[in-house]
């Protein structure tokens, strides 16, 4: 018979028993004879304590309601007791008596643990739990009374199928087991599954439930690619390149590829790829998971790339608001040659006469780029006013360029900034050689028609236009709608006037003074 028994308050037990006889006894067993079964509690010694005896199978009372199942003239003694309490828990030993054999078995007990609550079933895996490949999960439960086993039942996130038996365990005693058939997916890893035992007792049930966490090994899913900064990147910025990606056992590789043209070309390894952006950069990029059991591929994610004109496009239209504004002084200062950061690179040597300029010479101007900190604009008040009167204008990079030859000094200025380290009255000559000019040039700057900066203004509106349309800086905006309010700037002439002023201080020829005067009453008025 078994070393222990557990029971359940109310319900009934059954005790595996078989007997073995020794020869060594004086008296020999013989099946012909009527044989009883006596259990005996606590200690073998019933004789100094016959309370002891809690059944006897020739007696129709005892302390214990029970019977003997087994057929005793073979041997078999086994028992079931009904209506178990708890004063059951003890220690139970077995005689067997055949007039006039009789022996009791001192040396080989049960025990018996009465509980109020059944023990919770056993659920086991038969082989490794792989996505796609059926397998089978055993949920066993103790049947102590089997003449009322208990009812199993699952409870899994799949659909199933299910068999149960009752069974022989190897030390005799029954339970119920329960198998599960179903193919696991990845899905179903680290969820729970439940089997369920119902003991039925009397005229209730008394249930116990085990659950478990599914382990289901699966190749790389849900890999997915993610990319930060997501907004482009222009060249020499640097990305980072995350890869995610579920995987039972965990992914132990990730592989990253770059789309040129239809084929992949592998750039990176490790769970993040970071880069400083180059020109060839751009592009599509995935990444793979890789496992033990297969691989994963994420989605392709763009990295979008801009030059460096791109990624300064906001400049560039910083600095074309500053265009508008800066508009009339490069004019002016286009008349002297006046450097602005550096010198004049085309001049001619004192005393000698500039070539004409031929008619069919004309200058474009283009705007877009430019650092005010060195300009050297060259445009004249007649290159201006050729354009007004059918020259088309460019817009894109401010870069003057000539369609002939370089346009020579006007006027005998050409020894301005001639000489390296030269007096300022070396270098701009006499007072009336620059009377003479600026008579003649500022004049034809100051008489061109309102139309012209008119025309001027509504062409920057349509290039800002094409280029940023809503995306149009509110400063730009503010500017260029305070261009078409206002056509003569008064901040402008302001800063002509401090120019000149630094330039040329106390020796400004009256008749610039006088152009500028008669400037700014034109504005004031």
């Amino acid at each position: 018979m078994p070393d222990r028994l557990d029971v359940l308050t109310g319900s009934c037990i059954q005790i595996p028993c078989t007997c073995n006889i020794l020869d060594k006894n004086k008296y020999t067993f013989n099946s012909t004879i009527p044989t009883f079964g006596v259990w005996i509690k606590e200690s073998p010694d019933f004789g100094l304590h016959p309370d002891n005896v809690i059944f006897n199978s020739s007696e129709t009372v005892n302390r214990y309601q029970g019977k003997i199942t087994g057929n005793m003239s073979q041997k078999n003694c086994t028992t079931v007791f009904f209506n178990v309490t708890t004063s059951y828990t003890n220690k139970y030993f077995f005689r067997i008596e055949s007039q006039p054999f009789r022996a009791t078995d001192t040396e080989k007990s049960v025990d018996i643990v009465v509980w109020d609550l059944p023990s919770s079933p056993i659920i086991t895996v038969s082989g490794e739990m792989k996505e796609g490949t059926p397998v089978s999960l055993n949920c066993s439960a103790i049947a102590p009374c089997p003449e009322h086993p208990p009812e199993l039942t699952w409870t899994l996130p799949t659909q199933f199928t299910t068999e149960n038996q009752l069974q022989e365990n190897p030390d005799q005693t029954k339970s119920v087991l329960s198998t599960v058939t179903f193919t696991p997916s990845y899905l179903h890893h680290e969820k729970n599954i439940t089997c369920t035992a119902v003991y039925p007792v009397g005229a209730s049930n008394k249930t116990a439930e085990h659950n478990m966490m599914l382990n289901v090994s699966f190749s790389p899913k849900d890999t997915s690619a993610s990319i930060s900064p997501a907004d482009p990147e222009s060249v020499g910025s640097c990305v980072n390149l995350t890869c995610s990606s579920t995987a039972n056992p965990p992914v132990t590789n990730f592989t990253w590829f770059q789309i040129s043209g239809d084929k992949p070309i592998q750039v990176a390894t490790g769970l993040h790829y970071s880069l400083n952006v180059t020109a060839v950069d751009g592009g599509l990029y995935f990444c793979e998971a890789r496992n033990s059991h297969g691989c994963g591929k994420s989605n392709d994610v763009q990295l979008a790339s801009k030059g460096p004109e791109e990624h300064n496009n906001s400049m560039v239209f910083w600095v074309a608001a500053g265009t508008l504004a800066a508009f009339l002084f490069i004019s002016l200062i286009s008349l002297f040659n006046f450097p602005v950061g550096t010198v004049c690179a085309n001049q001619a040597t004192a005393g000698e006469e500039p070539e004409e300029r031929a008619e069919d010479q004309s200058e474009e101007i283009h705007y877009g780029d430019i650092d005010f900190s060195k300009l050297q604009t060259k445009e004249t008040p007649a290159a201006a006013q050729d354009r007004v009167q059918g020259q088309e204008s460019e817009y894109a990079e401010v870069n003057v360029t000539r369609r002939g030859a370089q346009e020579p000094p006007l006027n005998n200025l050409d020894g301005l900034y001639a000489q390296e380290g030269a007096s300022d009255l070396q270098v701009l000559g006499s007072k009336e050689d620059m009377g003479s000019l600026y008579e003649g040039q500022t004049k034809t700057l100051f008489d061109l028609p309102k139309v012209f900066w008119e025309k001027e203004t509504q062409e920057l509106r349509v290039y800002f236009t094409q280029q940023m349309g809503a995306d149009l800086p509110q400063q730009v905006e503010g500017k260029l709608k305070a261009l078409e309010d206002r056509v003569f700037w008064e901040k402008e002439t302001q800063e002509l006037r401090v120019y000149f002023t630094q330039q040329v201080g106390a020796d400004l020829p009256h008749q610039v003074e006088g152009e500028l005067k008669a400037l700014e009453d034109r504005i004031s008025d």
